[in-house]
């Protein structure tokens, strides 16, 4: 059951609550929704005897992806295996991009039929099935080490069947993701082909490559579609899928809803509290900021308009709080995987990395929620609800697999050995809820949706796996990070400043490109054309790899996409600009932070890559910086802020992120004089609660 936004119900209601099988899905056993994850399209919606049988191939890949766990297979074949499954059933499961457009755009005179048809896979779509299997299964058909033999020099109908997977692959892609990465995939093909073309002198000239050569790079080894981001893709993220769809099933999402409800519901900021630690909680189970801001909204959204808050306002918290679900432990997102691949260090290590930047960002969100409760006059809001420590007890077992993975990882098990286990947990301790019992049906759902739901990360980490390889071969990614380097030089040539230029440049350059692709695709080319730019300067690789990796993330709350923005402001009514500048006020403090990790060396203490004492201390001093950029944001500190004392924290918040011992004395002396400005003048510009409530419903600027 969902609720509509403004609904009075979903917060007197305990059955107002959605259930998790009502929480928006992937493909296979799906609804199509009007608001897809993470820039998906949406997928059909099949039934009968043709669901079930897609059904029953997508639970054999999950099944395929466990058993290697246990029993690896050879690296290259899996992958060749695992993409082999993946393209037939994008191409089954998922709409031409054409027939969206139609729909879209009105041009079909029966939308119903037309909606019919396109549930349907054609006549196009088997054979695009068909011989996606033929030309993947290629190398292993004809004979798989005279293929490998024969890489440097491969005959005719390898490179026919090399450049239809690389065709198929980009078809895959605009159906899943869009048109704007397949795209920008097929120009650097071309700019690899015809590089002989660019004029001499040019920087990005190269010599060019032949078909063989191209062939032989891209699908010939474990470079280009068969390289790292597919292999992470196929073992990684399809068994965090696996573990998601479990803890969905077995009524984890639910609990993780109605525990937030209950632990902030006595407080006047609880329905915003409420908001941001089930963004977080969720998260484990989505993946999703976007899956996870429509989740949280048909339940949240009622209680935060009860409570005060204007439709901007509202949506924003909702979209800042679905971010999260990407940069929270222990779970984070696809690209986390990449970094632990790329830096060849354990998943733990990485979601220690991810640790301080996680609290910093939900510090800044709390403090904005404190502050805009005051500000605009929020109300209290009674949400009937257990009590915090019955749901606890009777419930609090869905933590224990969460738990699991942490501990394990600990223990040296390797991530796909951990999840593994953390969903088997999660599956035994679903008999403790007989409505909730993981049925054998259950568990056919759950495999089903582990592999339905890695499918555009699939197609997504494949199309990337070509740009590395073009990067790679004609040596475009230093040229590229070079030209990032010069351009902070022409500015200033204090080594200083040029990082600081260095990396604004590489900050914008990362948000641009991830307003185009998917969150996992910006960071896999960023990491191949950003990341030396900073590590050429004295930036730790660790640092390097985690700044681009949230701001790749921050794209998604950037204007003028900003997907999980646009979906809060659907289920809000908002309007959808004003929206993405509440989401982009909220979430300013995790803008910043990153610029903490590269701009000193004490830095590395935020990403704990420091001393223990060191990691404290800049931790604090962090933490003092987002208190102070959520004044500025908020226009709240011990009552209205005016303008003076948040352009003092603003600029006391940015001496204390440079984390230099100089600078923090300074940062710390700003702050103080503007605490002292706001004491002395807050008597004068108090409001009355009914003034700042009139004005609120207008204000939703930051």
């Amino acid at each position: 059951m969902t609720q509509q936004p403004g609904s009075e119900d979903a917060v007197t209601d305990r059955d107002a609550v959605p259930d998790r099988d009502a929480v928006p899905e992937r493909p296979v056993l799906a609804e199509d929704v009007p608001i897809e994850a993470e820039g998906e399209r949406p997928a059909r919606t099949l039934s009968g005897r043709l669901q079930l049988a897609l059904s029953l191939v997508a639970a054999l890949v999950s099944v395929y992806a466990l058993y290697n766990v246990f029993a690896p297979f050879t690296v290259l074949p899996y992958r060749i295996i695992f993409l082999a499954v993946v393209l037939p059933l994008t191409f089954l499961l998922y709409r031409p991009a054409l027939s969206i457009l139609r729909r879209r755009s009105g041009e079909t005179n029966d939308a119903d039929q037309a909606d019919k048809k396109a549930a349907r896979p054609t006549l196009w779509d088997w054979l695009l099935a068909g011989l996606s299997i033929f030309v993947t299964l290629w190398p292993l058909i004809g004979g798989f080490d005279a293929y490998l033999a024969r890489s440097f020099a491969p005959f005719i109908i390898d490179v026919v069947c090399g450049f239809a997977v690389v065709a198929l692959v980009l078809l895959a892609t605009w159906r899943t993701v869009g048109p704007v990465l397949p795209i920008i995939v097929a120009i650097f093909i071309l700019y690899a082909y015809f590089g002989a073309l660019i004029p001499d002198g040019w920087l990005i000239g190269h010599r060019g490559y032949g078909l063989s050569r191209l062939t032989s790079q891209f699908v010939m080894g474990t470079e280009g579609i068969f390289g790292v981001p597919l292999d992470v893709a196929a073992t990684y993220i399809i068994l965090f899928t696996i573990y998601g769809a479990v803890l969905e099933l077995s009524g984890a999402g639910q609990f993780f809803l109605d525990i937030s409800l209950a632990a902030f519901r006595k407080s006047r900021t609880a329905p915003g509290r409420t908001v941001t630690m089930a963004g977080f909680l969720l998260g484990t189970v989505s993946g999703s900021s976007t899956a996870t801001t429509v989740s949280l909204g048909s339940v949240a959204w009622p209680i935060l308009k009860r409570a005060g808050y204007p439709r901007e306002a509202g949506g924003g918290i909702l979209a800042a709080a679905g971010i999260g679900a990407i940069l929270s432990p222990p779970t984070l997102g696809a690209a986390a995987f990449i970094i632990a691949e790329l830096l060849r260090v354990s998943y733990l290590e990485v979601l220690g990395y991810a640790l301080i930047p996680t609290l910093l960002y939900y510090l800044g969100i709390f403090l904005a929620i404190e502050f805009d409760a005051r500000r605009f006059g929020v109300r209290e809001v009674e949400i009937p609800q257990k009590g915090f420590w019955k749901l606890l007890g009777r419930f609090g077992y869905h933590f224990s697999s969460l738990i699991i993975i942490v501990v394990l990882l600990a223990l040296g098990q390797s991530a796909f050995k951990a999840v593994v286990f953390a969903s088997l947990l999660a599956f035994f301790l679903s008999f403790f809820d007989k409505r909730r019992r993981m049925t054998p049906a259950r568990v056919f759902a759950a495999l089903a949706k582990g592999a339905s739901g890695v499918l555009p990360v699939a197609a997504t980490c494949a199309a990337a796996g070509l740009i590395v390889a073009v990067l790679t071969i004609t040596g475009l990614g230093l040229d590229l990070s070079g030209i990032i380097v010069d351009l902070a030089d022409v500015l200033s040539t204090n080594d200083t400043m040029l990082l600081v230029f260095t990396t604004l440049f590489a900050a914008i350059a990362v948000i641009l490109l991830g307003l185009a692709v998917p969150v996992t695709a910006s960071f896999i080319i960023a990491a191949v054309i950003i990341a030396p730019a900073l590590t050429t300067l004295g930036v730790g690789t660790p640092e390097a790899y985690m700044f681009i990796f949230y701001y790749a993330v921050l794209s998604e709350v950037s204007p003028p996409t900003a997907l999980a923005a646009v979906a809060a402001a659907a289920i809000t009514g908002g309007n959808p600009n004003k929206t993405m500048l509440m989401t982009w006020k909220y979430t300013l403090p995790a803008f910043l932070v990153p610029f903490a990790f590269v701009l000193a060396p004490a830095g590395a203490g935020l990403i704990a890559d420091a001393p223990f004492g060191q990691t404290v201390l800049v931790t604090v001093i962090s933490g003092v910086a987002v208190a102070a950029l959520a004044v500025v944001t908020g226009k709240w500190m011990f009552g209205p802020a005016g303008p003076i004392e948040r352009i003092l924290c603003l600029v006391g918040a940015l001496f204390l992120l440079y984390l230099e011992t100089a600078t923090v004395f300074v940062g710390l002396g700003v702050l103080l004089v503007a605490v002292v400005v706001h004491l002395l003048t807050r008597k004068s510009r108090a409001p009355s609660i009914s003034d700042t409530q009139a004005r609120s419903q207008q204000e939703v600027s930051p």
